[in-house]
């Protein structure tokens, strides 16, 4: 006896999120396509029991190609995180536009999970402070500079509801593996460390700032979960942010990270120092390292977990800090270079239009 397997096409397949949420739909059953733009990430597809598909979102063929290999495709996720991204938006959905004809005649009308993600909305105070809330799907957008695009042009993604059912997802900022902006956390660490001669590990950001992460792979699970627990009419059309169910505070991670790399003062904030006391002003990080420390943010995430039962499953940051370490430095050693480029792009992105005006304010710094 057959039976016809889900299909997913990942969009950005070689990329953080991305080939994590290729490997849990795999592990779910589905038959995953993952587009990538360079021949050498194939073989991190094929890794995951992903099939690769080489080309670009304007290639003409791909549609065709695809559709050597199946009849329908029930999902589509967008998973890139380019630098122009209403340029990348503007071939994204052409390509759904024509990936989603063909499925559509053959029966089958696909959800898009388009990727977003929390910082659209902005900072939330820091922990402690009075009238704390946390960002909700309802919160107004305001994003930092480098995000304005992002934010702006994503939910034209419901534009397409000729042809596709779709929702927008916003993550929190992820860990775990290769750890993206928290790999900046341990190189930090790890530079200071084997400089020598530091006493303390100490950042400018504020003690309180909220660090609101989860696993990649938790992450990865959410976009499952959307696809198949939900209803559709209750995803088609809507946002959902995707969260841990507590966050961590600037001081619970720096505090772990100097007890990781052994620095016998411990944990210092200059912004409690003394003027006298500090190294330097309080924002000296660099907008990389401060936009991982010191953008505080709580987000909600109860509505995707209402509409689906999807729960986190990973320790916090903190709580299994050593593990995550190493982790990340397996990552570095053993994958060609991929995660340092992505470290290095992702550093890149936060100095990119960092104007003083869109940067958090200063209390949380």
């Amino acid at each position: 006896m057959t039976t016809t397997k889900r299909s997913v096409l990942v969009v950005g397949a070689n990329g953080y999120i991305g080939l994590a949420v290729c490997r849990a739909f795999a592990r779910a059953g589905w038959r995953v396509f993952g587009l990538v733009r360079r021949p050498e990430a194939a073989s991190s597809l094929y890794a995951a029991e992903v099939t690769p598909l080489i080309g670009s979102l304007s290639d003409q063929s791909l549609p065709q190609r695809l559709y050597s290999h199946t009849t329908t495709i029930d999902a589509i996720v967008g998973c890139a995180e380019p630098v122009d991204y209403s340029a990348y938006f503007q071939q994204l959905t052409s390509l759904i536009r024509r990936v989603a004809e063909t499925s559509n005649k053959n029966g089958v009308r696909p959800l898009v999970l388009l990727s977003s993600g929390c910082k659209d909305y902005g900072t939330t105070d820091v922990d402690g402070a009075p009238g704390l809330a946390p960002h909700t799907e309802t919160s107004p957008i305001n994003p930092p500079a480098q995000l304005v695009a992002r934010a702006a042009t994503s939910t034209g993604i419901f534009e397409l509801d000729d042809v596709v059912d779709a929702a927008v997802l916003r993550p929190t900022n992820v860990y775990g593996l290769g750890s993206s902006y928290y790999g900046l956390v341990f190189d930090y660490a790890s530079r200071v460390a084997a400089a020598g001669g530091a006493e303390t590990l100490s950042i400018g950001s504020h003690p309180g700032s909220i660090m609101h992460a989860l696993h990649v792979d938790d992450c990865a699970e959410a976009y499952v979960a959307l696809a198949e627990r939900a209803p559709r009419e209750k995803v088609n059309g809507q946002c959902f942010n995707i969260s841990a169910s507590r966050y961590e505070t600037t001081r619970d991670v720096l505090t772990a990270l100097a007890r990781e790399y052994k620095f016998p003062g411990g944990a210092v904030f200059r912004h409690e120092l003394s003027a006298e006391a500090r190294s330097g002003p309080d924002d000296d990080d660099g907008p990389a390292l401060t936009g991982v420390f010191g953008f505080s943010q709580w987000v909600d995430s109860g509505k995707i977990r209402a509409c689906t039962g999807w729960t986190e499953k990973k320790m916090l940051f903190s709580e299994d800090l050593h593990v995550y370490r190493m982790a990340y430095e397996a990552a570095l050693a053993s994958d060609g270079g991929e995660t340092s480029a992505m470290r290095t792009k992702l550093e890149e992105r936060w100095y990119q239009g960092n104007s003083t005006e869109n940067k958090p304010t200063a209390r949380y710094f």
